[in-house]
């Protein structure tokens, strides 16, 4: 796998009411197996340097990398999951989970495969012919994690996933994730506006400055792995969400 960078990039909106910077100058590298999350508050820019990585959007100024290509437009080999998991109401649970393999001309009978060992692995096994409106938050993001997953990516980028879910469903949706992500050691960039879900998924926390974007703090996070929820009740992550709160509240 290759390094994820960003050299000197930046991103300007222009729409009908003018210009808006989005992004100014922001420099970094993401090592291949690492799970790094963006925090910082709304409108400083996450997702739209998430958008940039997954090659949706096109920077203004520098340039974006895997390895030693320039990210010029969507890739196989990125998953996406968005903030709400955004399932066709007329497909079932199985179905939906094809929907990018079967885009990417992934034969039906090979992702078929793929998709149901990824939502027996979720806790989805009973429900591959349930339609959206029959599954609770919860078991729709599941569905979205399983379909990032189906085309095997490299990379995983994620915006904010669990923020619609209740708290004790997204506990444990952090704690599905890092399982999901342990066992194939890709590389992902998380955004959320969660201190907690920051300090307990990555291995780095990029605290970013209100719009324009820049990043203002790096911040290792070396609590052992597998994390339970457990770690949520002790004085070292206490100190960790202690450690990014001030940076946060330091990133104007």
């Amino acid at each position: 796998m290759d390094n994820l960078t960003a050299e000197h990039v930046g991103l300007t909106y222009t729409t009908l009411r003018g210009h808006t910077e989005a992004l100014r100058d922001l420099t970094l590298s993401i090592a291949p197996g690492a799970f790094v999350s963006v925090l910082g508050p709304s409108g400083c820019g996450k997702s739209s340097l998430l958008r940039l990585f997954a090659g949706l959007t096109p920077p203004t100024t520098g340039h974006l990398r895997q390895g030693a290509t320039q990210i010029t437009g969507p890739r196989r080999q990125v998953g996406i999951a968005f903030q709400r998991p955004t399932l066709m109401p007329w497909k079932s649970v199985l179905d939906n989970t094809l929907v990018p393999a079967l885009a990417q001309g992934t034969s039906r009978a090979s992702a078929e495969r793929r998709a149901r060992t990824l939502l027996e692995t979720v806790g989805l096994h009973g429900f591959l012919d349930a339609y959206p409106h029959e599954l609770s938050g919860g078991m729709q993001q599941r569905v979205g994690l399983a379909r990032m997953l189906v085309n095997d990516p490299a990379i995983l980028l994620m915006d904010e996933p669990f923020s619609a879910l209740d708290a004790l469903t997204r506990e444990t949706m952090m704690v599905e994730l890092q399982r999901l992500w342990l066992a194939d050691a890709k590389t992902a960039l998380f955004v959320t506006h969660s201190i907690a879900e920051a300090a307990f998924l990555s291995d780095r926390v990029l605290v970013m400055s209100p719009r324009p974007g820049r990043i203002t703090a790096d911040i290792a996070c070396t609590l052992p792995r597998p994390r339970t929820l457990d770690l949520l009740e002790t004085p070292a992550f206490a100190a960790l969400t202690g450690q990014l709160r001030r940076a946060l509240d330091h990133s104007a």
